[in-house]
């Protein structure tokens, strides 16, 4: 017998012998020739979506960040969200946002970018909601410079939800590989960040502020404000405002999301134990996940970090690999300000340009669409790093990262390289929108922690791990 017959004969009886029987795969050759594999190629004939099939877009929506609060929380409501934006768009003159506009030419003057949103629009499952470019373009310009809004949505749904204009436009066209590959051009992301900036700095407007009322729809209406509380306890107890000011004193929506605590709200936990790590964030435990590699690509299903990535290729980044990540997320209503969970000394910072409005290509799989969603984002989304050598030499050099996820949050450090800081002080703030935190520790950091993913929301300066020391290991 020959080597090619002896290794097709071996393979035979791998099939047969190995890990067939073992359930994972068809029992027999045959069965997984002539049954399995046949049943595939005829099921895969008979889809006309290749990315991103209808199903997978419900899922992504309903496990994805539309079910952390920033948007309708449902594929149903999101339409209907869309389709009133457009309705509403469409008895309005069109007169385009200069910045829109240049959008708009980018488009239309450029025949490989054009290709691409082409290719986009034919990718989205039909009848799509935002069905063509001009429609997309149309909805931007009337979201540009607008408020979002938390109420009881106009449309007949009984959900409520902020509404982040742009952000729900755009997860009705990026969830497929040509909406990606459209937005991850740089000459799209390039636009797309002036537009970006001039939402923000609308934000930090007296105009911004007209949503702040108790009106119903209002920031500071009732129903809202009782949201607001479900963590905190009273909002004016909680937050510095003034209900006898106008907009209860924030002179801006800006102002306003980025609210400060009164003190003594949210006390240090533990403030007389070095050895104890402290919630960074008020915030919502994702993921901690060990032995975290410095070169590991970010896979389907396994979800590993890349601490490359992750770190934007910093020189500080091999120190970590084989070390520990704790990743969570915030949600609308939380508390958008960041504190250092360790006593000690700012040793670098630096914030990272994102890529804005991309998801894991995971999308286009059938589940985990937020676990896979919320690691990718750590790795290409706008992040503020900064690097602290803790006083404690059981913890030594850690570092926090704050990400601004899909399409707004930036991120402001308010800490400069080579002050100390204690437990609790301010690093930073998120402005604008969604986010996310992680704390990463080098290997030689042993670490039991208080919290796990089953802990759920996780109060500011509360304790979430204890430094062990080498006489506890």
């Amino acid at each position: 017998m020959s080597m090619p017959d002896a290794r097709r004969s071996h393979h035979a009886d791998a099939l047969v012998q190995g890990r067939l029987l073992s359930g994972w795969l068809p029992a027999t050759r045959n069965d997984l020739h002539n049954k399995f594999i046949k049943h595939i190629i005829q099921e895969a004939q008979n889809e006309s979506m290749p990315y991103a099939r209808p199903s997978h877009y419900a899922d992504a929506l309903q496990q994805g960040l539309l079910g952390s609060g920033w948007l309708p929380a449902t594929v149903d409501d999101l339409d209907k969200f869309i389709k009133h934006e457009i309705q509403d768009a469409q008895n309005e003159d069109l007169v385009y946002h200069p910045v829109i506009q240049e959008f708009k030419d980018l488009i239309e003057n450029d025949p490989a970018i054009h290709t691409k949103f082409i290719q986009m629009f034919k990718a989205i499952p039909q009848p799509a909601t935002v069905s063509d470019y001009e429609t997309l373009l149309m909805l931007l310009n009337r979201a540009v410079c607008r408020v979002p809004t938390y109420d009881p949505s106009p449309y007949d749904s009984n959900e409520e939800f902020s509404g982040f204009y742009i952000h729900a436009i755009l997860m009705a066209v990026i969830v497929n590989k040509h909406g990606c590959n459209a937005f991850v051009d740089n000459r799209v992301h390039k636009q797309f960040c002036k537009i970006q900036s001039v939402w923000r700095n609308f934000y930090k407007t007296p105009a911004s502020a007209d949503q702040l009322t108790v009106e119903n729809g209002g920031w500071l209406s009732p129903n809202v404000i009782k949201i607001f509380e479900t963590y905190v306890g009273n909002f004016m107890e909680a937050f510095e405002c003034d209900p006898d000011e106008p907009h209860w004193g924030f002179d801006s929506w800006d102002h306003f999301f980025t609210r400060a605590f009164r003190p003594p709200m949210r006390p240090l936990e533990f403030p007389d134990n070095p050895s104890i790590i402290n919630s960074a964030c008020e915030s919502t435990v994702f993921r901690i996940a060990p032995n975290i590699q410095e070169t590991d690509m970010f896979k389907l299903k396994q979800q590993n970090y890349s601490l490359k990535g992750m770190l934007d290729n910093d020189p500080l980044a091999p120190r970590f690999a084989g070390g520990t990540v704790y990743q969570a997320f915030l949600s609308t209503t939380d508390y958008q300000r960041w504190h250092s969970p360790v006593s000690g000394r700012i040793i670098k910072t630096r914030v990272v340009p994102g890529t804005y409005c991309t998801l894991a290509p995971a999308l286009c799989d059938d589940d985990a669409v937020l676990k896979t969603t919320q690691t990718y984002l750590i790795a290409v989304a706008t992040r503020a790093i900064v690097f602290i050598e803790s006083d404690n030499p059981n913890i030594g050099l850690m570092c926090f990262i704050a990400v601004g996820t899909i399409e707004i949050s930036s991120c402001e450090i308010t800490v400069q390289e080579g002050s100390n800081v204690k437990r609790g002080d301010q690093l930073g703030i998120f402005h604008s929108g969604g986010s996310a935190h992680c704390l990463i520790f080098r290997p030689e950091t042993k670490l039991e922690f208080i919290v796990d993913e089953h802990t759920g929301h996780v109060p500011l300066r509360s304790a979430i791990a204890r430094a062990l020391s080498n006489s506890d290991n």
